[in-house]
């Protein structure tokens, strides 16, 4: 079952999604709000899979809620208009659907989400990997031994300490899938804080290697590396 949240300030709009959602047998609303704050809330002691996220709302927008989620699940943008959806793609947003959304787009919209590839970790010997696929070949490859991930277009690099891996995903969804050792640092990046040498306000040094921290994520990125450095 696939948990939703709906955030939307119109009423109406919240109305023709929950009947949407209620025609599909695998999708259970959970939340439907048009409060930000409201699931701001809700988020901190509940895990969603799936949000449809109104844009143009009072006190917070939803590219605000978007740039301030750490982990967040997969997003479906709904708005009236269309000057976000370039910017919403680099936070890895399923799809983007304008107003008044027609149930053929709402349909099409589930589908994107119901078949995209997921990437699966795995434990194996004792150590925990992720197993992506590269060039079509399933590949297994060690959580410990990725330095960092940077968004590449509709792809991503992953950098190893033998090499570097590129694979058609987004950052948003690889980052549910790492442990607590990564960060996102960037709207780019995500880091192996613990294999960070040196941190200054500006870049993290990972094996010679200057990763970028931009100021959306330097607050919590500096607590981790905290957390870290005490155990």
């Amino acid at each position: 079952m696939i948990k939703v949240g709906i955030i939307d300030d119109e009423i109406l709009a919240r109305k023709v999604l929950e009947d949407y959602c209620s025609k599909i047998d695998n999708l259970e609303i959970v939340l439907s709000t048009g409060n930000p704050l409201e699931f701001v809330n809700f988020t901190q002691q509940n895990e969603l899979d799936l949000i449809f996220l109104d844009i143009e709302m009072p006190e917070l927008n939803g590219m605000e809620i978007l740039r301030s989620m750490i982990k967040p699940p997969k997003v479906i943008l709904t708005t009236a208009y269309s000057e976000y959806a370039l910017e919403s793609y680099n936070y890895g947003v399923v799809d983007y659907l304008l107003k008044p959304v027609k149930i053929e787009r709402f349909l099409k919209a589930i589908n994107k989400v119901s078949s995209s590839k997921i990437i699966q970790p795995k434990k194996n010997r004792g150590s925990e990997e992720l197993q992506i696929k590269h060039d079509g070949v399933p590949v297994n490859i060690s959580l410990k031994s990725i330095l960092y991930i940077q968004s590449f277009g509709n792809y991503l690099k992953i950098f190893t300490d033998s090499r570097m891996y590129l694979i058609s995903e987004t950052l948003i969804n690889i980052n549910t899938l790492l442990s607590e050792n990564f960060q996102r640092t960037h709207k780019s990046y995500i880091s192996n804080l613990s294999r960070v040498t040196k941190a200054t306000r500006t870049y993290l040094l990972i094996e010679n290697n200057k990763v970028p921290v931009s100021a959306m994520y330097k607050v919590i990125v500096f607590k981790k590396l905290e957390v870290l450095a005490k155990l």
